[in-house]
């Protein structure tokens, strides 16, 4: 039963159901690297399958180094008292072996899909730590952790493609980037109180929530219109356009949902709404891939 508990300890550490996130977005640059055209078909399952793997370890990694980078601010965090590491359920000891764990596994997998992946890796593995110490110097520390997530669809793409980054690719980097730099300003306003007494660099601590509310709003703006623009780069039509629409619509709504006096439904716009665009993005794309390749191209 020990056993059961330390899975579900780690679990709730890594919020392994957030990996809803990343592999969406990871898929669909895996998916547009295969190109449109007559004929298409998925990737095969021996880069999907290292893929997720790789996917899984990685994020696994980051929020696992985060949780031991911030075990000194989620002591006083109210909010925060309750992760494993803070009550004990985890020793660090144990969650430095696990961060290691998740390397091997994450450059291994990085290895079975190809070379330009496992020259990359150390670089994907340094940044996604780095991140968690940005907040202690640069209002920017959101964008940091976007960018973490817009390497999912570049990953995705070199994992078919190694020798070339498409533009489709790129725009879904600065598109996830700032999508979930957005989010996690709109998260970040729960804290802002905390944040600016500890002196850590939060957009609400720095800009005041009011101000932080308008850049997410702004920032998912933007990401609103890189998601279409990255769906016609790489040769997608007008379902993706749809779907790319609705995506801005749910974005609005999350932004309706919260205001500088009531943060209550936090939760509500960061887990459930954007597991849904993540999850959007992704089918969108397929089905505009297999639909295309068969509608238009008489497959």
């Amino acid at each position: 039963m020990s056993l059961f508990r330390d899975i579900g300890a780690v679990c709730r550490m890594v919020k392994i159901e957030h990996s809803v996130f990343a592999l969406p977005f990871a898929f669909t640059g895996a998916f547009l690297a295969q190109g449109p055209g007559p004929g298409w078909s998925a990737p095969s399952w021996r880069v999907l399958v290292p893929l997720v793997v790789a996917m899984v370890a990685v994020r696994s990694f980051a929020m696992g180094y985060n949780r031991l980078a911030d075990l000194d601010i989620d002591r006083l965090n109210p909010r925060t008292q309750g992760r494993p590491l803070v009550t004990g359920e985890l020793s660090t000891a144990f969650t430095k072996r696990f961060l290691f764990v998740c390397a091997i596994i994450f450059t291994a997998a990085c290895a079975a899909m190809n070379s330009t992946c496992l020259l990359l890796s150390p670089v994907a593995l340094l940044w996604s730590a780095f991140y968690s110490h940005t907040k202690r110097f640069t209002p920017l520390c959101h964008f940091a952790l976007g960018s973490v997530l817009g390497l999912a669809p570049v990953a995705g793409w070199l994992a078919v493609s190694p020798t070339h980054l498409g533009y489709p690719a790129v725009l879904l980097f600065f598109a996830v980037t700032l999508w979930v730099a957005g989010f996690d300003i709109l998260y970040a306003c729960q804290d802002a109180a905390f944040d600016r007494s500890q002196g850590l660099f939060s957009l609400p601590a720095h800009q005041g929530v009011p101000r932080a509310l308008f850049t997410a709003a702004a920032t998912h703006a933007s990401a609103a219109l890189l998601f279409p623009m990255a769906g016609a780069s790489g040769g997608l039509g007008l379902l993706f356009l749809g779907v790319s629409i609705v995506i801005g619509g749910v974005l609005v709504w999350e932004h309706k949902l919260i205001s500088a006096d009531d943060l209550s439904r936090v939760n509500v716009a960061f887990f459930t709404l954007n597991g849904v665009i993540a999850v959007f993005v992704f089918l969108g794309a397929w089905a505009d891939l297999l639909l295309g390749s068969r509608w238009m191209y008489g497959r």
